[in-house]
């Protein structure tokens, strides 16, 4: 399985809470929907491409909390039914198999969480799409455990929050593999890891 990230991202960096100002306050973040003046048909059409290419999602246990009280209640709705239906992947320290209440969700034990995942990408299929869950993006980047990056980029600075990539020092080289600009002024860059050698 190649191990697929989307994020919606402001052009400093910032991946927190871009849905709604409830979303993850952490921090005393305030700027919560920040995304939403940016919306158009080709950002939507990015994550059903997203979406209709995966075989699963993968989310940290925050977001996976997020998504799983929210897109039960949207059934009926095409992207929303595959949400509910694709198989899905949690990885936390906390959860155990009683809150898995979001059908079909499976638990990876948060301790030594890569092992899990390296074992999850070496099986058959097709993608594992990760969307949000930044602390769990940061620590696959740091683990060199993503195959492809997707970026959605918005003109606006946040001014601070969480972000997706690693702190620790180390150089990853990534390849620009596309880039589409919407009428908002969002661009959506596709980035693949360069092999280092």
């Amino acid at each position: 399985m190649r191990i697929v990230v989307i994020e919606f991202m402001s052009l400093d960096g910032v991946v927190q809470a871009p849905g709604g100002a409830e979303e993850d306050t952490d921090g005393g973040f305030t700027q919560g929907g920040w995304s939403h003046p940016f919306f158009d048909a080709e950002i939507g059409g990015a994550f059903n491409d997203t979406l209709t290419g995966a075989d699963a999602l993968l989310f940290g246990r925050r977001t996976w909390q997020t998504m799983a009280a929210a897109w039960p209640e949207r059934a009926g709705d095409p992207f929303a039914d595959r949400m509910n239906s694709i198989h899905k992947y949690v990885v936390s320290a906390t959860l155990g198999e009683d809150d898995l209440t979001w059908d079909n969700t499976t638990r990876i034990a948060g301790d030594g969480f890569a092992a899990g995942i390296r074992e999850l990408r070496g099986t058959e299929g097709g993608d594992l799409v990760v969307m949000g869950s930044p602390t769990l993006v940061r620590g696959l980047l740091g683990e060199g455990l993503v195959d492809e990056l997707r970026l959605v980029i918005m003109p606006v600075l946040v001014g601070g929050g969480k972000t997706i990539f690693p702190a620790d020092g180390g150089l990853r080289t990534l390849e620009l593999v596309s880039t589409v600009t919407s009428g908002t002024g969002v661009n959506v860059c596709t980035y693949r890891p360069v092999a280092q050698g």
